[in-house]
């Protein structure tokens, strides 16, 4: 070990392990004292200090050294495991003495708090878990760390905003409301220092502030369970919490609020955070020094503009966090002026609806999936679709009406539209492209519900309403209408009521997705809400009873074709195989259209056998329609 003259100073420390530490220190020019003889003993002589007590005490020797201008080595109790880590210094006894013996010549920042030493951290207000090490996690099972991440969800659920003003050294003000603050000067291993540690510098003079303002339980939740169940620290820092980087703060609160530091010693707002660049020559590992961040160049830096600042978002939180995040008024003010536009009846609607269903219907009948999604694009039926989906969620009458009577002339014209080019077109020929809206299942509400929940969250942002053409060509809200209307004018009921039953899935799914997707963005509290969407609830399982059946139906219809397509079977004299096998269910019958590859002509006997075996396979009797080949 190196020698200098060296003053050891120390405070609660058990007598055993202070005994220990003169013994290893016995052959240096060590000279111990208890920690009240500070200021009583001459100092001239010692150019190095150790310290070791509790933190208070520890700092009460910091704070003499930077008087003094002389350097200090930490020896910690084997308890102050946390401290260890925040200054790598080593877990041996003899390896730390070792190192703190050795005077330090590169300095680092000190951290005050109203004119106190911060060696952690300072917290303002409740901030769970930002202030809480990660040894937390330390050796817990799954279903533990499950444990910790409800009672912290309860724990915030309990909390609610405080309005803060921070001022920094150039006088800036910003004015917010959060749960709470936590300050850091040196990468600690908090849940709070892991989120900003590419940002931690001990020697460029400036203290990083982690700013936790939830506005909503979910928002929160995203970081929590990151924080508790998973390894990876986000890359970027969560919407719940705002960021601060400068060389002074000070932090005011409407009413004065606790301020912890270190986890030990109580303050009140309004407190000043300032940095000393430079000012502490503390023996610190080498560990220390490679975790210091090289991407920060002592500049201020904030990330703050999404943080509540509005009179009303502070009042509104002030009370609690809410469950879905809460719009403000200019936002709901902007979006239901839209809304209530889009809701009513105008001669464009019309013409831009007759329009789109006269491609629709023309495209149906020459079987072109690209004129039917230029269709798509230009119907404007999902406007009011959408406005009525925040009538329902605010329970506005108008809106409701307005947007209702909107979408039943819509619909009504795109039947009569489309049931009069079907009666004027002298064909009556059933193509795929109509088809294929005949049949719906339980999968179609599916995509009307996500589409629905697109649909809101596009309207409600400005920088993405783009994004409704995507969603009208996903949900295709005219071409189902149109094919009923095609039914109407060829008299098959079967047709229509199938084709409207998808555009009824289409419809319910949206209105009822989009009111649960604007309360998630905040557009209307739950009490208020809850009326409307549980209706909504009710009607979407009423017209989940057909579409299930209908799922199921095709359930079944998979499975027969996979037992019939590439079947090999011996008629008599000839085998033959079965292939493109399609199933289609009419009112009082199964029809099923294959292609029969034989090796050789079939007699009348042979075919009728043919439908024998898939009528065996089927399970029920089938009319027949195949297209036979023969091998030469």
């Amino acid at each position: 070990m190196s020698l200098s003259n060296t003053a050891f100073f120390y405070g609660s420390v058990d007598e055993v392990y202070l005994e220990k530490i003169k013994n290893l220190l016995q052959e240096e020019r060590v000279s111990f004292f208890p920690l009240h003889e500070l200021v009583s003993i001459s100092h001239e002589h010692f150019t190095h200090y150790m310290v070791c007590g509790t933190t208070e005490e520890i700092k009460e020797v910091l704070q003499f050294v930077l008087m003094e201008h002389k350097s200090v080595g930490i020896v910690p109790l084997p308890e102050q495991k946390e401290l260890i880590r925040t200054f790598a210094l080593s877990s041996k006894l003899e390896e730390n003495l070792t190192q703190a013996i050795t005077p330090s010549e590169e300095k680092i920042d000190v951290l005050y708090s109203n004119g106190e030493i911060v060696l952690q951290e300072v917290v303002v207000g409740d901030v769970p878990p930002l202030d809480a090490y990660d040894t937390l996690l330390k050796g817990r099972g799954f279903f533990q760390r499950i444990g910790l991440l409800f009672h912290t969800i309860k724990k915030v659920k309990q909390l609610h905003h405080r309005r803060f003003t921070l001022t920094d050294e150039n006088e800036k003000i910003l004015k917010f409301s959060a749960i709470g603050l936590v300050a850091v000067e040196y990468y600690n291993a908090t849940f709070a220092s892991k989120l900003i540690a590419n940002q931690i510098n001990a020697t460029d003079g400036k203290l990083s502030l982690l700013i936790l303002a939830p506005v909503s339980m979910l928002q929160y939740m995203s970081y929590l369970v990151t924080a508790f169940l998973s390894t990876i620290t986000p890359k970027q820092l969560p919407r719940s919490l705002g960021y601060m980087r400068s060389s002074y703060l000070k932090v005011e609160s409407e009413t004065p609020l606790k301020v912890l530091v270190d986890g030990e010693k109580q303050q009140a707002t309004p407190v000043e955070l300032r940095v000393e660049e430079k000012m502490l020559a503390l023996s610190v590992g080498d560990a220390f020094w490679e975790r210091q961040s090289d991407d920060v160049k002592g500049k201020n830096s904030a990330k703050t503009d999404h943080l509540p600042s509005d009179e009303e978002s502070a009042s509104y939180l002030a009370k609690a966090i809410p469950l879905f995040s809460h719009a403000s008024q200019a936002q709901y003010a902007s979006l239901f002026s839209s809304l209530r536009e889009e809701a009513k009846l105008t001669s464009t609607f019309m013409t831009l609806l007759i329009l789109a269903t006269m491609i629709a219907t023309f495209g149906l009948f020459i079987n072109s999936a690209s004129v039917i999604i230029g269709a798509m694009l230009l119907a404007p039926l999902m406007q009011p679709i959408v406005s009525l989906s925040m009538g329902v969620l605010r329970q506005d009458s108008m809106l409701e009406l307005t947007a209702a009577r909107t979408i039943a002339i819509g619909v009504l014209s795109v039947l009569l539209t489309a049931a009069g080019i079907a009666w004027f077109i002298p064909m009556e020929k059933l193509t795929s492209e109509m088809s294929g809206r005949l049949f719906p299942t339980i999968l179609d509400l599916f995509v009307a519900i996500v589409s629905g929940a697109a649909a809101a969250y596009a309207k409600s942002n400005e920088k993405i309403v783009g994004s409704l053409a995507g969603v009208a060509i996903a949900v295709a809200l005219v071409p189902p209408i149109a094919v009923a209307g095609i039914g109407l004018g060829w008299g098959e009921w079967h047709m229509f009521s199938s084709a409207f039953l998808l555009f009824l899935t289409n419809l319910v799914g949206i209105v009822f997705a989009a009111a649960l997707m604007f309360i998630f963005l905040g557009y209307s509290p739950l009490r208020v809400a809850r009326k409307g969407v549980m209706i909504w609830l009710v009607i979407a399982l009423v017209i989940s009873v057909p579409l299930y059946s209908s799922f199921e139906q095709m359930k079944t219809n998979s499975a027969i074709q996979k037992q019939l397509t590439n079947i090999h079977f011996q008629l008599m004299q000839h085998e033959v195989t079965l292939t493109h096998i399609e199933l289609l269910h009419h009112t009082q019958r199964l029809e099923v259209r294959c292609e029969v590859i034989a090796d050789g002509f079939l007699s009348k006997d042979e075919k009728k056998m043919l439908k024998e075996v898939i009528e065996k396979t089927v399970g029920r009797e089938v009319e027949v329609i195949a297209t036979f080949r023969y091998k030469l």
